[in-house]
């Protein structure tokens, strides 16, 4: 399983859960810091990621985009 940490929890959980989910990422190391949910939610899908966030915005993309 593979994590994409979102920009509101902090990139230190990447290190923090390697031993877990090694492949797992945050959207800092990826650039995208200032992308918004929709940018991040299609990267995600593109490259089959589960989006740990804290932000009730992706349930709303959820319901909307499946």
């Amino acid at each position: 399983m593979k994590l994409l940490f979102d920009h509101n929890l902090s990139p230190r959980l990447v290190n923090r859960l390697f031993d877990l989910f090694p492949e797992s990422i945050h959207v800092y190391m990826l650039s995208m810091e200032q992308a918004d949910d929709l940018e991040i939610w299609k990267y995600a899908q593109d490259n089959d990621f589960i989006i740990v966030t804290r932000d009730s915005d992706y349930n709303e993309l959820l319901i909307l985009r499946g």
